[in-house]
């Protein structure tokens, strides 16, 4: 398996600036992406600890996967924000950027010295996202928020499960993941924005929001029809059959879309009167019918092997699939290794570390793992020297008073 690592950046985002003052998993999601295409992305951390997830498994020779993988192609920097001279030096570095990406608690910026007026007036063109649990307005806003209470507040967990099960998390945090990918795509709108008026962008992405936008159709039978959505498995409220089916030896899902992907799917299993039967003849007729449609077509999934119904229904343009485990993932020809999805990087310290690659193909200007994940505060020296232009000296005396690590 080659390692993406790359020196340079051709990326989109080259000579785009950010200052990543992020913590965990949504905000440095989003700004992994920045990285990833080319952005040149500065994480600010504080002393002694720095980000959480640095003491988050898995861990490979010491160091956290989960760190690891969420952060590369970024630079570390330690500053201590509780002291003016840090604080100076962030309000430098700022005005130098374009991008300034934040999650913490609202309210707190501000008690920071570094609320979106404030940072404005030095620098009108910065595009200032926020990323929290409820947002940076409204009643619940001084709420905490963590992923699963953004998909518990934004209903998620209420239609996951099944009929007899409690409420139920997805498997991965996709609050967390949703409003990271919400507040990249608001960065690059505002990007595009600043452009033509030469302004900047104040940003404002929610857990809770994001979940709830996610949640699409669901809530959209609730204002249509006035039916509270309930669990219902893994099947799809508005297509059937759209479900996991048990074969003999694991299980498939299978994705009947239309009518045509209906007939083709009667002929591969020998039941081809059902396109006749009244109770089946139209999507909405299947979707009233499904329990009795399911009972169908796992009749005939569990019968055979889930090799042998894949190449059946592939072989006849029926979507479906296995349902892969994780390290049938890490191990598939097309995901793993056509897609590079699944790469290597040089670990932190010593030798090589697998991690998950950018999802975002580019014909031209591609996403490249540049460099590994820095160490706790490795890149202060060369940002404040580099970036502002600081002398040995300077540094020194701002490393004796503690304002810099």
């Amino acid at each position: 398996m080659a390692v993406h690592v790359r020196s340079d950046s051709d990326g989109a985002l080259k000579g785009l600036r950010v200052v990543d003052m992020t913590r965990v998993l949504a905000g440095p999601f989003c700004s992994m992406f920045l990285a990833d295409m080319g952005a040149e992305v500065i994480k600010v951390e504080e002393p002694e600890k720095g980000d959480d997830s640095r003491e988050y498994p898995p861990f490979l020779r010491g160091t956290s996967a989960y760190f690891t993988n969420l952060n590369r192609n970024k630079r570390s920097i330690i500053l201590n924000l509780k002291k003016q001279e840090a604080k100076e030096i962030l309000m430098n570095l700022l005005e130098k950027s374009d991008v300034l990406l934040e999650n913490f608690k609202p309210g707190t910026m501000d008690k920071l010295g570094f609320g979106y007026e404030r940072v404005k007036d030095v620098n009108p063109g910065i595009i200032y996202a926020s990323i929290s649990g409820f947002g940076q307005y409204g009643p619940y806003k001084d709420r905490p928020g963590y992923d699963i209470i953004g998909q518990a507040m934004g209903g998620l967990m209420s239609v996951s499960g099944w009929p007899d099960s409690p409420p139920t998390r997805t498997g991965t945090a996709m609050a967390d993941i949703v409003a990271g990918l919400n507040a990249c795509i608001g960065i690059l709108a505002s990007l595009r924005g600043r452009e033509r008026t030469n302004l900047g962008e104040r940003i404002d992405v929610s857990l809770v929001d994001s979940m709830v936008s996610a949640m699409e159709t669901v809530i959209q039978i609730y204002l249509v029809e006035g039916r509270v959505p309930q669990r219902v498995g893994n099947r799809y409220e508005f297509i059937a059959p759209y479900n996991s089916f048990a074969a003999a030896d694991g299980w498939v899902v299978i994705g009947v879309g239309g009518q045509e992907v209906w007939k083709r799917f009667c002929r591969v299993i020998g039941r081809e009167d059902l396109t006749e039967d009244p109770d089946f003849s139209t999507n909405r007729d299947r979707v009233a019918n499904v329990a009795h449609l399911d009972e169908i077509v796992t009749a005939w999934t569990s019968m055979r092997k889930v090799d042998e119904i894949v190449s059946l229904l592939m072989e006849a343009s029926v979507p479906c699939s296995p349902i892969l485990s994780v390290d049938q993932i890490c191990r598939d020809p097309h995901i793993a290794d056509a897609r590079e999805m699944i790469v290597e990087m040089n670990h932190p310290l010593e030798g090589k570390i697998k991690v998950v690659s950018c999802p975002i193909k580019f014909g031209r200007m591609k996403p490249t793992i540049r460099t590994t994940a820095p160490l706790h505060g490795e890149h202060t020296s060369e940002v404040l020297k580099e970036t502002l232009g600081l002398s040995e000296e300077a540094y020194e005396r701002l490393k004796a008073c503690g304002a810099v690590g």
